[in-house]
This record gives C-alpha cells, structure tokens and sequence, in this order.
C-alpha cells in the first residue's frame, strides 16, 4: 500500500467531518439547558418536544441526501460541500438566538439541510480526490467525524462546567462551521484544482439510479448499512446515560464513556484506513463485526458489585467502550467503499448518497429501539440490541459473498 499523501481538499474533508459531527451533538448535548430556557423542560414532559427537533433534523436530511447528486451535477461536489457548510453553520447559529420553541424548529431545519449535503457528498468527494485508493482516504476522512464527537463531548462538558450559556455554546459550533466554507471555496490552485466529474460524462439521476435499484446486492448492502449505522449511534446515544444509571455517577462520568468510544472509533478508522488495503475490506468488516460481539455482550453483563473497586468498575466499562469503538469504526465508511468496488459497474457518487441514505434512519431506528427495550426491560438490557445486530451484519456480508460464489 502506497504512503497517504494529503492535499488542501482531503483537510477540508476533514474539518467537515470534525464540523458535521459538532454540529449533531451540540443541541442533543445542551437539550435540558434549551429546554428550561424555552419553556419545554426535559423532567416536566418535554422529552417528547425535544425529541421533535431531532425528526425535524433528519426529515430535512433525509429529502437533501436524496436531492443532493442533482447538486453535485449542477454546481460540482466542491461548491456544494462548501455551501453544505455555510449552511449547517447558519442554521446552528441562529438556533442560538431563539427565544421561544417554535423559533427554532426552523433553524434546526436549516442546519439539517447542510448536514444532508455534507453527509451525501462528503464521502464522494473524499473518493474522486482518490480514486485509485479510496478505502484508505474514505476511512481516515471518517476518522475526524469520531474527533468531532470527542471533542463536542468534551467542549461542550468544559464550557458547562465553566458556566457558560447554552446559547454561546451553539453560537460557537454554528461560526466554526460556518469557516469550514473557506476550505472549499477559496479561490483554486490553477496547478491542483479538484477534479470535478466533467459535464460530459454525467448523466441524469434516474438513469444512474435505475441499475442501482435494480442489483439485489445494493439492497443487501443497504441493508447491512441501515444495521452497522444503528449499533454504532445506538451505542453512542445511550453509553452516557447507561454509565449514569446503571452506575449512578455523574454527567461528566457518562460523557466520559461517550469520549471513550469515540475515540475508539477515530483511531479504528485513522489505523484502519493507513494500514488495510481495499481488497481486504471484506475480511476487516467481518473481523470487526463478528468481536465486537463478545465486547458489546461485556457492557451488557457488567453491574456495579462486578468488582470490589467501583474505578476498576468503570474502567472495565470505558475500556470495553474504546473497544466496541475500534469494532464499530469501519461499519459506516469501509462498507461504503465495499459496495462501491463490489458493484464497480454503477455511478458510485449515487451508491455513496443511497448508502447514507439508509444510515441516517437506521441510526434513529436503532436509538428507538434500545430506548423501548429500555423502558421495557431495562437500559441494561437494551445494549443487547448492538451484538445481535453486529452478529447479523456480519451474517449478510458472508450471505452475500457465498451466493456470489455459488452463480
């Protein structure tokens, strides 16, 4: 494997990442503050409320993700990631200056629509920076949206503690977002500029979408994706509030675990990327899929009396959490980069836009899911949820290859 040789564009790629992820976190990480402030307070039946912003946000990206190929092929992949960016960026900011709930639905709108931008492009640009090596670059790119969430965990944990409002707070991850623009949309290198798709050879939407949704493999793919992006939010979701109730201890221990495996996730992705070739994708996926099985299974089985030492305990927990990180790392990007090379006949900008499709509703589906087990069963029990799922994602991937075979 060649050494990774990165530009202006791949760190622009990655500020975006580090910026999406940010942008994500900040509302659900300050959501009990803006509710007080707004009058729909989290412990006097306002959950319900605040959970409406997070639909708001995925319906905004869901329609985006869909649209945003069209985009693409009007004004090219680099334009469009920069106004993806000044977009998420605004709509972050101006949800600082609500004052009343219905203000900031809006805004929660708007940053949706940058994030479905940057989450449908983002990947195929990071590829045409690369074609000749993808899985390295696409990887290490996903790598920083694990830096964002460790660093939005921690900032917005340091600001708290520092007692500043949740408004600065917002305001400050909305402006940060908002220069992540400056990467892309600064005047080019006339030497290097970004290899945009020539007119020419792109061609409509439906006519690149009709042999897509024709191959049954992109439907097992999308499959596996709707599965892998699940166990990875659903873990990251609910590990806070597991470490707070299962444990009784305070935020900051829960957004700790949180940080932990994020930080799993960022450097299974960087080594990943650096050190697996694309043609032994496959193998990675199955490896990591199939141990973090026995790791999700350790969260799951642990209880405050597991050890006579309550820090043993927790570090148990964190390191078990930095762990499933590292097994969930390549569930996103690599089967991303995976199907596009296993369907090598088929526009891979629209592969990329239809596989993040299907992720960002199997992140809320699996999140619903461990909560209602939650309610049912008990939070303990619920983190059950991520094993069986990496248990039969893995089983999909190895049906795929054997049938392959098989014709």
């Amino acid at each position: 494997m060649s050494k990774l040789r990165f530009g202006r564009y791949d760190y622009a790629a990655f500020y975006a990442f580090a910026s999406y992820a940010f942008s994500s976190l900040v509302i659900p990480l300050t959501l009990v503050e803006i509710g007080q402030d707004l009058n729909f307070p989290l412990d006097a039946g306002g959950m319900g409320t605040g959970g409406f912003l997070h639909i708001c946000r995925s319906i905004a990206m869901m329609i985006l993700l869909l649209s945003c190929g069209l985009l693409a092929n009007w004004i090219g992949k680099r334009k469009s990631m920069g106004l993806s960016m000044l977009i998420m960026g605004t709509g972050v900011l101006l949800c600082s200056f609500s004052s009343a709930y219905w203000m900031i639905i809006p805004c929660v709108l708007l940053a949706g629509v940058g994030e479905g931008i940057c989450e449908g492009l983002a990947t195929p640009f990071v590829n045409d920076l690369h074609v000749k090596e993808p899985g390295a670059y696409v990887n290490t790119a996903h790598s920083f949206w694990s830096v964002g969430t460790v660093g939005a965990v921690l900032i917005v944990g340091l600001l708290h503690s520092l007692g500043v409002n949740w408004r600065g707070i917002v305001g400050f991850c909305g402006v940060t977002s908002m220069l992540g623009s400056l990467g892309f949309l600064w005047r080019e290198n006339p030497s290097a500029p970004y290899p945009e798709v020539p007119a020419e050879k792109q061609c409509g939407v439906w006519q690149a979408s009709k042999p897509i949704f024709a191959s049954w493999k992109f439907w097992l793919y999308c499959f596996c994706m709707m599965i892998g992006a699940g166990a990875e939010f659903g873990l990251t979701f609910w590990s806070a509030a597991f470490i707070q109730l299962n444990f009784n201890t305070g935020v900051w221990t829960g957004v700790l675990g949180t940080a932990a495996l994020g930080t799993g996730m960022f450097f299974g992705r960087f080594l990943y990327g650096k050190f697996i070739p694309q043609d032994k994708l496959y193998h990675l996926l199955m490896t990591t899929s199939l141990a973090g099985v026995p790791i999700s299974l350790g969260l799951m089985l642990l209880k405050p009396d597991t050890f006579a030492s309550p820090i043993l305990v927790l570090a148990t927990v964190y390191l078990l959490l930095f762990l499933s990180g590292l097994c969930v790392a390549p569930f996103w990007p690599s089967l991303q980069v995976y199907g596009v090379l296993r369907l090598p006949h088929l526009d891979s900008t629209m592969l990329y836009v239809y596989f993040s499709s299907v992720g960002i509703p199997g992140c809320g589906l699996f999140t619903w899911l461990m909560g209602a087990v939650g309610d049912a069963y008990g939070l303990r029990l619920s983190f059950l949820v991520a094993p069986i799922a990496m248990l039969l994602y893995g089983t999909l991937l190895a049906l795929e290859r054997h049938i392959t075979r098989q014709k």
